[in-house]
């Protein structure tokens, strides 16, 4: 999927929501247990619920790995339910791997031939060995950990070397491992301000930016500091949606929270004037 073809499903559905999977299994409504696969079944729900509202879905993948095999059995039937019924989403692996070239290889092969993810979060540490294997699939993405929004990340990504943030270096070096059509970056809602130093680093990469929901990031900031040219955000929202709700109409809960997200969005992309 090239960065066109993202924009052209913003611009339908008037959203540039991603609707993070971090299906708990000990938060989905028990009445589930009783199905061969709670967790899938929970997905599936909220997948049908909210499909014409996002254009993007991502599964954590803490959320599957905990649970052993059966949590990648429900992390593979969950992408091919996409893919089989809604195949114009694009479907994101938040797995935060980053090793060695070789290792890199076989996560890439893992998430982009064996489960057909469009893109995968990555760890820029090990620097650019850890990242190339990712890079050279096509019409995959690289998501790059830029910018957090957890409490530790003062602890390295603003430390200043010449008067250039840590988080500012990660972008600007990272921009000569790929383009905007198989990189973006993570960059969290609740550091809105710091969207305009980034877009002037990158101004045409699409960004990943969680936080916004039950984290307490303003999407106003964000869409005001963050968008191009082509949108360029997708915007994930997790708990704030998926667990609206915890009985048997968890999944028009999840769709009434999701819809007023897109709401708030579609508004913020004509004031934009991108609609």
């Amino acid at each position: 999927m090239t960065s066109r073809e993202i924009f052209e499903q913003i611009k339908k559905k008037q959203s540039f929501l991603c609707v993070g999977l971090d299906s708990d299994i000990n938060k989905i409504p028990r009445f589930l247990y009783d199905t061969t696969d709670p967790v899938f079944a929970f997905n599936k729900e909220i997948i049908d619920a909210t499909h014409d509202l996002a254009v993007a879905y991502k599964p954590n993948l803490a959320f599957y790995e905990s649970m052993g095999v059966s949590g990648w059995n429900t992390l593979e039937k969950t992408v091919n339910y996409i893919r089989y019924n809604y195949p114009d989403i694009f479907i994101i692996a938040d797995a935060k791997r980053g090793d060695i070239g070789n290792t890199s290889n076989l996560y890439a092969k893992a998430f982009f031939d064996a489960m057909d993810f469009d893109a995968v979060t990555v760890a820029p540490y090990m620097g650019e060995d850890s990242v190339k294997p990712f890079l050279t699939y096509v019409g995959k993405y690289v998501i790059l950990l830029a910018l957090t929004s957890n409490k530790g990340a003062s602890d390295f990504q603003y430390v200043r070397e010449n008067d250039e943030r840590l988080f500012e270096k990660v972008i600007n070096t990272s921009m000569n491992w790929g383009d905007e059509e198989n990189m973006m970056y993570v960059v969290g809602a609740t550091r809105a301000e710091m969207l305009q130093d980034i877009r002037k680093i990158a101004p045409k990469h699409f960004l990943l930016v969680p936080g916004v929901g039950a984290q307490g990031g303003s999407l106003a900031e964000v869409a005001r500091n963050g968008m191009n040219e082509q949108c360029g955000l997708l915007v994930n929202s997790s708990r704030g949606i998926i667990f609206a709700g915890d009985g048997e109409d968890f999944a028009q809960k999840a769709r009434s929270a999701a819809t007023e997200v897109q709401q708030e969005m579609a508004d913020l992309l004509k004031e934009a004037s991108l609609l």
